[in-house]
């Protein structure tokens, strides 16, 4: 009987469709809320654990989880009957709540530690237990540098499967990263090292440690690309401008100010809002025929759902896979070593549709076709 530990970070990546940049601390999970942020780690964990349920390998497993809102909630809503180790206060949890259910579920001997939440979540997971016990995470959180998630919530319900079917899945050490949110609130990612959980690695299904912080170093590439950004703009029409130094190099060909690590809106050559929410990106675009350009996170291969949760599905369905406009360097796409591109929407009948071969823009009047997978 596979022994598996769920831990839910309620408030993960609630700043995130509000262009907060991160939830850590409650002030900032609080702000979001009251700025309409609905939280989605319930429902990513959902998704996670529908993958065991369609597989019927409930009978395979034994479930512990923490109370209510940390685990116990979704669990019972999809028929598991868990153990609930320890309790909680009411209102809010905390980094704290965490640590001391990762302890406790250490501690009862579960096999897997199976946590939904971002990077300061993986944080408190590694405080709490090190690399003294397997852990995988969900990815709910706005911020995910680690290399301790799966690419999508679907991905960590596959991996999970593996393991209760007894197939031989590797362990390895990855990466805890997490950043200074309020550095990356003024435009600056300061990444930094905590240490190293053990993790289930299957390659297809694990994110990778997100490459470098650092600025584009091919600056004629990105040059170029730019151009053919710009060139092929056409008036009247919404251009939704991702997050990243790739997707900045066309706001320097237009010539206007960029949110390096949020989302602006230029139309007809102008800057029309800066830094917008999920909802202030549906206001502005209403009814208007609109395109998207998004870049791939370099190392991992996410164009959505990495520090772009602003793009939200209700967005993305409004404007359609045929108007995404995807740009990267052919180096970007070497590094990830024939991995396919990810999108984790939140929406899995959404990633199913944006699914396939999609056109990257590498260069002026240089593209290729690039797979975005099916997770």
């Amino acid at each position: 009987m596979f022994k598996l530990g769920l831990i839910i970070n309620p408030l993960a990546g609630v700043g995130g469709s509000v262009a907060l940049k991160g939830s850590d601390g409650e002030a900032t999970a609080q702000k979001a809320l009251e700025l309409g942020a609905v939280p989605r780690a319930g429902e990513r964990t959902t998704q996670a654990l529908a993958v065991l349920k369609d597989q019927s390998l409930g009978q395979q497993l034994k479930l512990y989880t923490a109370p209510a809102q940390m685990g116990e909630n979704i669990a019972r809503e999809l028929g598991f009957e868990p153990e609930v180790i320890g309790a909680i206060d009411s209102g809010h949890t905390s980094g704290e709540d965490t640590q001391r259910m990762a302890k406790t579920m250490a501690e009862a001997g579960v096999d897997l530690i199976l946590f939904a939440g971002g990077d300061g979540t993986a944080r408190d997971i590694y405080s709490a237990v090190s690399d003294s016990i397997a852990v995988l995470g969900i990815p709910a959180g706005v911020k995910i540098h680690s290399g301790v998630y799966a690419v999508t919530p679907k991905a960590a319900g596959e991996i999970v499967a593996m393991l209760v079917r007894g197939e031989l899945v590797t362990l390895r050490d990855q990466e805890v990263r997490d950043i200074d949110e309020e550095a990356f609130r003024q435009g600056s990612v300061r990444a930094k090292y905590y240490g190293e959980l053990l993790v289930p690695e299957e390659g297809r299904y694990l994110q990778h440690v997100k490459n470098g912080s650092g600025k584009e170093i091919e600056e004629i590439v990105l040059t170029d690309i730019a151009a053919e950004v710009v060139e092929t703009m056409e008036d009247g029409v919404f251009y939704v401008i991702g997050s990243g130094t790739t997707v900045g190099a066309v706001m320097d060909e237009l010539g206007l100010p960029n949110t390096l690590l949020g989302v602006d809106l230029v139309k007809d050559g102008e800057l029309v809002a800066s830094d917008l929410t999920a909802d202030q990106l549906l206001d502005h675009i209403g009814d208007d025929e609109a395109r998207i350009v998004i870049t791939v996170i370099g190392g991992q291969g996410h164009i959505i759902g990495r520090g772009n949760q602003q793009l939200s599905a209700e967005l993305l369905k409004k404007v359609g896979r045929d108007n995404l406009i995807v740009i990267a360097t052919k180096t970007k796409l070497k590094a990830l070593e024939g991995r396919p591109l990810v999108v984790d929407s939140g929406d899995q009948a959404l990633n199913h549709q944006l699914s396939g071969l999609i056109r990257v823009i590498t260069g002026f009047k240089d593209a290729v076709l690039y797979r975005v997978a099916d997770y």
